[in-house]
Parts: C-alpha cells; structure tokens; sequence
C-alpha cells in the first residue's frame, strides 16, 4: 500500500488523534507508514503475531495435490505468505485450479507471490475494491455459480497452535453444494509480546482514551488486548466506555459492544476509506 491521498482543505478540522494500527507485522507497520504519509499520527501496535505452522507436512501436501483441487481460498496476506514461504521447490500452480480471496489486499498479495509459480490473474476470485465488505459473504456470489459437485477445495488459512481455523460460513455454503472442504494451517496466530516502547505507548492510550484510537481490523486483536496483553503488561482494565475505536467490520464492532466500547466509528477497510473516517473523528 502507498497510495497517498489528498489532505483536507486548508482550516479543515483534522482529528489531533494517535492512531494505533493493531494488525500484525508486518502490515502494522505498513499501515501506520501510509496513514502518516497522509497527515495522521499513526503508530503500529500489533495485537497479534504470526508464525509458520509447527508442522509444515499439510502445506507441502496442498501443494502435491493442487492438481486435484477445485479451488485454493487465502483467508489473508499471512496466508499468502507462508503458503509459498513453503513452496517445494519446483512446485507450481496447477492449470485447471482456482484461487480465491476475501480482499483486493490479499488478492493483490496472492498474485504477487504466485507469479512465479504460474499463477494467472484470470484464474483469480475476489471481490471488487468497491465492494462494502471483504469477507466470505462478498467473495460468495461469485463462486456460487460454479458447479461444485464432487469438488476438492482448500481454506489457506491460520490457526492457533495446530488447529486450523476455516471459514465456517464459507465451508457450510460449499458443502451444501456437495464440495469437499479441507482447512489447512499455513501460519499460527498468537498475542507475541510487547516490546517497552510498545508497552509505554498501550499505557498512554489506556491512560488517555480521548487522545488515541484503536484501528481494529480483528476481533482476535481485541481478544489478545484483553485476555493476554493487559494482564502481562500488569495494565489495570481500563473503562472501556471512553475508549475510541475504528473498526473494518461489522463483526469487530460487536466485538467492541461486548467489551463495552461505545465511542465506536466503523469504515471500510481500505486506505482511503480509513483516512476519510479518521480525518472526520471528532
């Protein structure tokens, strides 16, 4: 991402607000990069690490059997990445196989590292960048039309330890037209740790709800917050009902509700819809 977008007219109130971005590394930082390019005072605070998986052996196998498989879904960048980190060498991408992506971001990531496999745009599917949503439901209409009897697909997706974590909205939809799901574990999700300046920075926000927000794009992020980062960090739980946060999804928001997060600003998630509704924060 390196788009920069035009700053608001001169006079135009802008949000005197330090924005923490809690995707992981390296996206956090991309992120934060990009929304400081536009004016913002953007700082990557990641909530959740990624890893490869503790077993390669699922990974290497998808790519023996693409041949036979309908269709390869990447649930995310991460995906991506540790999908062709473990590539074998000489594999490539199989001619009569399919890929899908929830995103324009992860589909963009998916042809960039699939390039050199063979992997073409034409047999690429994904939502549309001005789609509301990126998520199975958006990525759905297009693959219903496919005849999916009988079909072998894939989830590329991450998990926790060695549990893979598919799509499960997604998996019902293909089963009921007679597909074989398979969820495969490329990375491993976990809270990480914080670094001292990470630390002192979550303190000063928590400390001061009405000079930061939180850029969820996660509701694991919020999650790993609450029941890993705080208590390690010896943090007291602060009143979430001052807090601010900027969601990507519907799903995040109601994250936020449970949690009892009221000052709640929801966006699409992409760059230019993010900066529009940070500039528009009071």
């Amino acid at each position: 991402m390196t788009a920069t977008l035009p700053h608001a007219m001169p006079g135009a109130k802008q949000p005197a607000l330090q924005v923490l971005v809690t995707r992981p590394e390296p996206q956090a930082s991309i992120w934060a990069a990009d929304l400081q390019s536009n004016g913002l005072d953007a700082h990557a605070l990641p909530l959740i690490a990624i890893d490869g998986p503790a077993d390669p052996l699922p990974v290497l196998q998808t790519w023996h059997d693409m041949a036979r498989l309908r269709l390869l879904m990447f649930v995310s960048p991460a995906a991506v990445e540790w999908f062709f980190k473990l590539r074998p060498e000489g594999a490539v991408w199989a001619e009569g196989t399919l890929a899908a992506t929830p995103g324009p971001g992860t589909a963009h990531s998916l042809l960039s590292a699939g390039e050199s496999a063979g992997l073409r745009a034409n047999q690429l599917l994904s939502p549309d960048a001005s789609a509301e949503q990126f998520d199975s439901e958006a990525l759905w209409p297009l693959l219903a039309p496919l005849d999916w009897r009988g079909q072998d697909v894939a989830i590329i997706s991450g998990g926790d330890q060695q549990e893979a974590k598919g799509r499960n909205w997604l998996s019902q939809q293909w089963r009921e037209r007679g597909a074989t799901v398979h969820a495969v574990l490329t990375y491993q999700r976990g809270p990480g740790e914080w670094a001292p300046a990470q630390q002192k920075l979550a303190s000063e926000a928590l400390r001061s709800p009405e000079q930061h927000i939180w850029l969820f794009s996660s509701s694991q992020a919020i999650d790993h917050l609450v029941e890993h980062h705080l208590p390690a960090s010896g943090l007291p739980t602060p009143d979430w009902s001052t807090t601010r946060a900027l969601v990507t999804h519907p799903k995040i928001a109601e994250r936020c509700r449970q949690l009892g997060i009221q000052r709640i600003t929801s966006t699409r998630p992409t760059l230019d819809a993010v900066v529009e509704a940070l500039r528009s924060t009071e």
